[in-house]
């Protein structure tokens, strides 16, 4: 047999054929009926890769995956890396016009998707690259125009592409919006992956013995975490259907689940299941992202699990803190320390480093840190600080303070994103549906407090005319967005507050709706 790794510094590629080498009949990926051991996932990742090539595909280029949770999307995923591919896993939730803007960023070269997909991807044809068009693959029944997945797989050889991989090449891209025309990709690298998994899976508590769980779509992030942090232990990802409380809890203790990466209102939800009386003495690294959670569920989730709970503040970018559970009890609002490699800054408006207790807006530094936004020299510039050394931090356009002991507490939430049960909505790319309604002047959106969602968008609008309906603008504007961006109602008001620059005062809208829950 062939050297399964390339060098002597490993890249995840390395590390997974390891992995079916030395823990070939230890289960890797769970979902419903079907268990792939290591040896088994890697020859399917290694036959994914061989299919690409064969596709005419060369190393570096890129390829759409639209795909619902499965072990397709997984293997799909880890194939397109094995042959030094780049993937672009998309949220299947957003609207088809920014589906369209993605792939056309990316400039893809192929395109997979799962059934309930290809339907949406036929009808935008036209707008889409040639190559992408002419390399689709479809998991489901055959299908005109789509080389049907597992046929197309199977022919495949079973050995590791000879595809020499460097540490900079990336790895994959992962979009933060792309209504507008102007989405942005994030560009992760296989150095910074591996050395991502590697800080992320000591403070997050993962070893060979960890058995992920997957609640959020396999393009998140968020799942990311768990995912690459399991496999690089060479541990066990198992796959869940549709979000469940109730279900999550008998998952845990059927399974013997041990790790949790989830949003806090699905900690919300899981909390408030009534008489859980489930053993979950299992778990031993639950970690929460994406927003604060708050005190009251902190607290009971302490209470619940001898693990305690890990919050995590981060950005896809690359900045990441955690707050340890040892850590916790007194110092339950902050969000935690540096992860191990990465350092932090707080800048004041003249970009001078505040003393602690001072806030201003966070900046970081390290080696999981992207080199850049996708085709956006011009987003990658406006992102960075240098300071007089020279060095090039990450801004974050979050606000946030340190104390004395050097940990981060969150302010503000980054430049105005809303976190909605787990998916990321920019409410610039509603405010541009917006107004290109005829009766709209002008238009803002903010995130207003939810029962269901943790937080929820909400339209504020002036109108041209009078007797304009609210609930009619609600629905139109709604039709034009993807399912998790709509919004939960309209407000007209006679002025939006700018400052002397033009830009919306959203922290006073906000404050006008504080304290009020929407459902």
């Amino acid at each position: 047999m062939s050297n399964l790794i390339q060098s002597t510094n490993p890249l995840l590629p390395d590390i997974f054929a390891l992995h079916g080498k030395w823990r070939a009949s230890k289960p890797a990926v769970v979902s419903d009926d079907e268990t792939l051991n290591w040896k088994a996932f890697n020859t399917r990742i290694n036959q994914v890769a061989h299919g690409l090539s064969e596709m005419g595909l060369k190393k570096g280029d890129r390829v759409i995956v639209l795909m619902s949770n499965g072990l397709p999307m997984m293997e799909c995923l880890f194939g397109i890396m094995m042959g030094g591919f780049v993937s672009a896993p998309l949220n299947v939730s957003v609207s088809d016009d920014a589906i369209a803007n993605m792939i056309n960023d990316s400039q893809a070269k192929a395109i997979i998707a799962t059934p309930e997909h290809c339907s949406r991807l036929e009808a935008m044809a036209n707008a889409l690259p040639g190559m992408a068009n002419k390399n689709r693959i479809c998991t489901g029944p055959a299908r005109e125009g789509w080389k049907p997945y597992k046929a197309w797989r199977d022919t495949q050889p079973n050995t590791r592409p000879d595809t020499q991989i460097d540490p900079d090449d990336y790895l994959n891209i992962i979009y933060s919006s792309g209504t507008t025309g102007q989405p942005k990709g994030i560009v992760h690298t296989h150095r910074g992956r591996r050395d991502w998994a590697y800080d992320l899976s000591i403070a997050l508590r993962y070893n060979s013995g960890s058995r992920f769980l997957v609640t959020i779509g396999l393009y998140s992030n968020i799942t990311w975490v768990g995912l690459l942090c399991t496999m690089l232990a060479g541990g066990t990802v198992l796959i869940n259907g549709k979000f469940d409380a109730e279900t999550l809890w008998q998952k845990i203790e059927a399974e013997n689940i041990t790790h949790l990466s989830m949003v806090p209102v699905m900690y919300e939800r899981m909390m408030a299941v009534e008489n859980a009386g489930y053993d979950a003495s299992s778990m031993q690294g639950m970690m929460s992202a994406g927003s604060p959670l708050r005190k009251p569920v902190k607290s009971a989730l302490f209470e619940r699990f001898s693990c305690g709970i890990i919050e995590l503040y981060g950005l896809t970018e690359g900045v990441i803190t955690t707050l340890d559970p040892e850590d916790a009890a007194d110092r339950l609002s902050s969000v935690g320390l540096p992860l191990i490699g990465t350092d932090l800054k707080i800048l004041d408006d003249s970009d001078s480093e505040c003393p602690s207790g001072k806030a201003g807006e966070i900046v970081a530094n390290g080696r999981i840190v992207m080199p850049e936004y996708f085709n956006r020299p011009d987003a990658t510039r406006a992102a960075q600080w240098i300071d007089s050394d020279g060095v090039h931090w990450l801004r974050t356009g979050d606000i946030g303070y340190l104390d004395e002991m050097g940990y981060l507490y969150i302010v503000d939430r980054k430049k105005d994103m809303i976190l909605s049960g787990g998916q990321n909505i920019y409410p610039q790319d509603i405010e541009t549906v917006l107004l290109s309604h005829e009766d709209i002047q002008d238009a803002a959106v903010i995130g207003v407090k939810s029962e269901k969602w943790g937080e929820t968008p909400l339209a504020i609008i002036v109108p041209k005319i009078k007797n304009v309906d609210a609930e009619s603008l609600r629905i139109w504007t709604n039709n034009q967005l993807g399912k998790q961006q709509r919004i939960t109602g309209v407000d007209l008001i006679d002025e939006i507050p700018r400052n002397p620059n033009g830009k919306i005062l959203k922290r006073e809208l906000r404050e006008s709706y504080k304290g009020r829950v929407f459902d």
